[in-house]
């Protein structure tokens, strides 16, 4: 019958008492490297069954401890396990070697990728469905808020993330429930409803990144999203009309400050222009003072040099400054018997008052 080789002599049968080993066993492990030759057109560098089939499992060893080399691209990290176990490290990205299959296996996670956890509500295409047994936190004032939030994360260590932990995306849901609980058990439900959002995100991935590094998660937490905030359903009437309010408070404010920013310029240029006013005037009745003080000595000098003289003319200027206005009609003393008796005096001052219009 035939053998595993090809037909086979009687020595060969099983249970025939014949060997495996002698000529005829290595004439068919010729005539299979030859089949082997002839179907793969390779050919072979030893003559001889037993150095051929050493060569064969040569390239298979060599075979084997080249499938050892690994590439990690830039957004990846290595994860090397040694009979399935974690050596504590990770490689970088690069070329690099490890114990080839089943000795060694690598993974290669994407770590640059940034993943998202809703926490409070579920989204699926266009629907959104409430989870309020996740959303529902007490503020500090002992009011109830209806919380949703989003948890934005990438992987940090990719060993600590696949190791250390049998779900890692719901270590880190439950454990930002906590923290945001605790941050906004210490937040009204006013400033969480307003000004303190960006405090409690702040404050809330601070906390969280802590717990998480505490457990060697291997997580780095990009921000926490506060989607949506809300009171109660009960009141949620009596909180809009509380924000109205601040809205119009703040516009009036606004207004008052922009009425301010425009009035009260203007009243400092206009105090600032009566300041000035008033410093030119000062100066200028003090510039008079001085000049007719200088003035007075001026004359009061003059006048002890030479009183007569300065009695004469200071009559003189007097007489000057009082008649200089008035209308005067001279008659000459020493004109003799040919004046008029009768002058009419008044008929010359009013032909002279329309001679001068």
């Amino acid at each position: 019958m035939d053998g595993p080789w090809g037909p086979s002599s009687g020595n060969n049968k099983p249970g025939s008492g014949g060997s495996f080993s002698g000529g005829g066993n290595n004439d068919s492990i010729d005539d299979l490297l030859k089949d082997l030759k002839n179907k793969y057109k390779f050919k072979m560098p030893f003559k001889g069954g037993a150095k051929g089939m050493s060569f064969i499992i040569l390239l298979a060893i060599i075979g084997w401890l080249a499938t050892g080399f690994y590439r990690v691209e830039p957004d990846e990290q290595g994860v090397e396990l040694l009979f399935g176990k974690w050596n504590e490290s990770t490689t970088d990205p690069g070329l690099h070697y490890f114990f080839p299959t089943p000795i060694g296996k690598v993974l290669t996670p994407k770590v640059e990728a940034i993943r998202k956890i809703n926490v409070g509500f579920r989204s699926n295409g266009n629907s959104t469905r409430d989870v309020l047994e996740e959303s529902m936190m007490l503020t500090s004032d002992q009011n109830i808020s209806d919380l949703d939030y989003t948890v934005l994360y990438r992987i940090k260590d990719a060993g600590q993330f696949l190791f250390n932990l049998r779900d890692p995306e719901e270590t880190v849901k439950v454990i930002s429930e906590s923290v945001l609980r605790e941050v906004v058990g210490q937040t009204n439900l006013e400033g969480l409803l307003t000004v303190s959002r960006q405090s409690v995100e702040r404050d809330s991935r601070s906390l969280l990144q802590e717990l998480l590094d505490e457990y060697e998660v291997g997580i780095l937490i990009q921000s926490i999203q506060l989607q949506d905030v809300n009171p109660p359903k009960e009141v949620i009437d009596a909180f809009d009309d509380v924000q109205k309010a601040r809205q119009d408070k703040e516009r009036t404010v606004n207004q008052a400050e922009a009425y301010s920013n425009r009035i009260v310029p203007e009243a400092r240029g206009e105090a600032e222009k009566i300041l000035q006013e008033a410093e030119g005037y000062r100066n200028k009745l003090i510039k008079q003072a001085e000049g007719e003080a200088s003035r007075f000595i001026q004359v009061l000098n003059t006048y002890l040099q030479a009183k007569d003289t300065t009695k004469k003319r200071i009559y003189l200027e007097t007489l000057r400054d009082v008649l200089s206005g008035s209308s005067k009609i001279m008659i000459d003393q020493n004109s003799g018997n040919g004046v008029v008796p009768y002058l009419p005096l008044n008929e010359l001052n009013k032909n002279k008052q329309v001679g001068d219009n």
